[in-house]
């Protein structure tokens, strides 16, 4: 392999310098060079457009559930998982590969459940995320309703974006990222005055890490492998801390509701 190419789609919620990191202890375990590139536009490749991993563009993305979903369920499948996913320092997750939706309003709302939100503006980062869209359906459903249960819903672009819009009352309400809400609370303290947060849904398997499909398994089976350890290295450990995170844990395809690992012939 002349070069490793890497792909993220979830950044800058989760900050930019966690996958630097990963392409770096990538290069130096696997001695060739990586190359990151950012995709912020949304958090996956959406269903039915053209992906990267079919493409052969990267070999190795980060991507909202829904997409590796999408992804594995093409003819033939455009990706396969990779067996390492990230565990953050929220203590909710307990050391397990598992994140929230942390469902914020504004200090002043009146609102003490999701039922009090019903007629309010909903801001989401967009169509393809777990945490703060596709969430959000399964709890509307427990009350006999879909997303017309809210006066309208708003895609801001990313979980930062729709944070700032419940703050400044461009919207009522947000289903965020919880480490994605870390984040922003670690980097400005005063918004922990303007927002609370309403309740929580999940645990959700944490976003996975995924190959293309027609990646070497051996490739595969080393990219895993150097996940699993980085913690090991104390540079990378200490980039891992930077971004909330603790380590990488072993994950399966049963984590994210996937029957099988589907194998491309």
């Amino acid at each position: 392999m002349r070069e490793l190419r890497l792909i993220t789609y979830l950044a800058p919620s989760i900050p930019l310098g966690l996958y630097k990191a990963i392409a770096r202890h990538l290069s130096g375990v696997l001695h060739v060079p990586v190359a990151l590139r950012s995709e912020t536009r949304t958090s996956a490749p959406p269903p039915g457009e053209p992906d990267p991993f079919s493409t052969g563009e990267a070999d190795l993305g980060f991507l909202c559930t829904p997409g590796y979903r999408w992804l594995i369920d093409r003819t033939p499948p455009a990706v396969e998982l990779i067996g390492a996913a990230p565990v953050f320092a929220d203590p909710r997750a307990a050391g397990r590969p598992v994140f929230f939706s942390d469902v914020i309003v504004r200090n002043a709302s009146h609102a003490q459940t999701v039922a009090d939100l019903r007629g309010s503006v909903f801001a989401y980062n967009d169509p393809c995320s777990l945490s703060g869209y596709h969430c959000v359906f399964a709890e509307l459903a427990r009350l006999g309703a879909g997303l017309e249960f809210f006066r309208s819903a708003v895609a801001t672009g990313g979980h930062p974006a729709s944070i700032r819009a419940v703050v400044t009352g461009a919207a009522d309400v947000a289903a965020i990222d919880s480490n994605a809400l870390a984040v922003e609370l670690a980097r400005e303290p005063a918004l922990a005055g303007r927002i609370r947060i309403l309740t929580s849904w999940g645990p959700h398997t944490i976003q996975p890490v995924v190959a293309r499909a027609t990646l070497p398994a051996s490739i595969q089976t080393r990219i895993t492998t150097a996940l699993l350890d980085m913690h090991r290295d104390g540079e990378s450990l200490h980039a891992l801390a930077a971004a909330g995170a603790l380590r990488f844990a072993p994950v399966t395809p049963s984590d994210y509701g996937v029957v099988a690992a589907q194998k491309v012939a």
